[in-house]
């Protein structure tokens, strides 16, 4: 291996590094940006994609955290764009005011609002927030990754803090997710056979084309080969699977067998009846962080 060859697989080996300890957060900022811990794992992806895409041309990367970030703010931004949400706004915003000290510890109340109410704050307040308040970025890296002035940071902090703390006090009156009959047969049918091992039982449930992500793993396509993804999962004893809801979404959540608490989701879509597309979070666990979870009590 020449040296020009070798030292590209270096400077890719030490970014896959830094990648795999920064998945998880920079996961943590695209969910809470795009208010869905799904979706923030879509973003996460492209994000990665765009990395990787950029770093044969990108010279010497003083900061690469900092580089990152502004490829996963760019990247949400442009999800944001595709997505048009009515309460999100990308306009400037009027700086003219007192900004308040920065809040170096960062809100209680603010590290746990849910991802849907960070959606309720204005794109510039939401990305300056979750970087300082969530994540614990100074000011001068806030600004290296939005591109934008300390004093502007800091007027959007303000705000954006101050909404989040008026939104707490606020109820949720969102509509509880329910399921249809069929589906919740499917599902109910889905979890049983695997929490008793039955895998081949499974394996007929399968679409001819159906589609597998195990996200931040693999990806397999077609019965032949998504059927071995079934006999890795009984090679484990760590999981006991039921049935419930991930931000709306029917879904399969694992918890863990001897604590009993959700550690990871499995989505899954159907169509007459087949099962057509599986996305299972195993190793990708961070994602349950901030995600709404709901079980749906078993009937008797």
């Amino acid at each position: 291996m020449n040296a020009p060859i070798a030292e590209e697989a270096e400077t890719r080996e030490r970014f896959n590094r830094l990648l795999a300890a920064l998945r998880p957060k920079l996961h943590r900022y695209c969910a809470r940006m795009t208010g869905s811990v799904i979706d923030g794992e879509d973003v996460l992806q492209d994000t990665l994609a765009k990395a990787f895409a950029a770093l044969p041309g990108a010279g010497p990367i003083a900061n690469p955290e900092g580089w990152l970030f502004r490829i996963a703010h760019n990247t949400a931004l442009d999800f944001l764009r595709r997505r048009a949400r009515s309460q999100t706004t990308l306009s400037d915003e009027d700086m003219n005011m007192v900004a308040d000290p920065v809040n170096v510890t960062g809100d209680r109340q603010i590290v746990a609002a849910g991802l849907h109410t960070f959606m309720r704050l204005p794109v510039a307040q939401r990305s300056s927030v979750i970087l300082m308040d969530v994540l614990g970025y100074s000011l001068q890296e806030i600004g290296s990754v939005l591109d934008t002035s300390i004093p502007t940071i800091k007027a959007a902090l303000h705000r954006g803090r101050t909404r989040l703390r008026e939104l707490a006090d606020e109820p949720d009156d969102r509509p509880v997710p329910a399921l249809s009959e069929p589906q919740r047969s499917l599902l109910d049918s889905y979890v049983d056979r695997f929490n008793a091992r039955d895998f081949d039982a499974i394996r007929d449930m399968l679409a001819d084309e159906v589609r597998l992500e195990l996200v931040a793993k693999t990806r397999m396509n077609g019965r032949k080969e998504v059927g071995t993804y079934f006999h890795n999962y009984a090679q484990t004893q760590d999981w006991r699977f039921v049935i419930g809801f991930v931000e709306g979404r029917p879904a399969a959540i694992a918890c863990d067998r001897s604590t009993g608490v959700p550690s990871y989701f499995v989505l899954l879509e159907w169509r007459g009846g087949k099962l057509l597309a599986i996305r299972d979070f195993r190793y990708a666990r961070y994602a349950i962080d901030g995600a709404e979870l709901s079980v749906i009590t078993r009937r008797k």
